[in-house]
């Protein structure tokens, strides 16, 4: 009964974390669609700020998944 309690957990935050990160990513995707619509001419410099912020999102995204296994793997 305590392992399916654990798993539970540990299957939730991994959820929530890939869930919170997409929405990140699909936040910034649409923001930086906006701002070269607007400025065709800064596309490169936008593009870099994008990936930027997309990686930060994929880290914090490994990090949940990170803790998600240890939570399971100590219970």
């Amino acid at each position: 009964m305590e392992t399916n309690l654990i798993f539970l957990i540990s299957s939730g935050i991994a959820v929530f974390v890939g869930v919170g990160a997409g929405i990140g990513i699909g936040v910034a995707t649409y923001g930086a669609t906006q701002a070269i619509s607007r400025q065709p001419e800064a596309a490169s410099k936008i593009m870099t700020v994008f990936f930027l912020g997309a990686a930060l999102a994929e880290a914090t995204a490994i990090y949940g998944f990170v803790v998600a296994i240890l939570i399971f793997t100590r219970g």
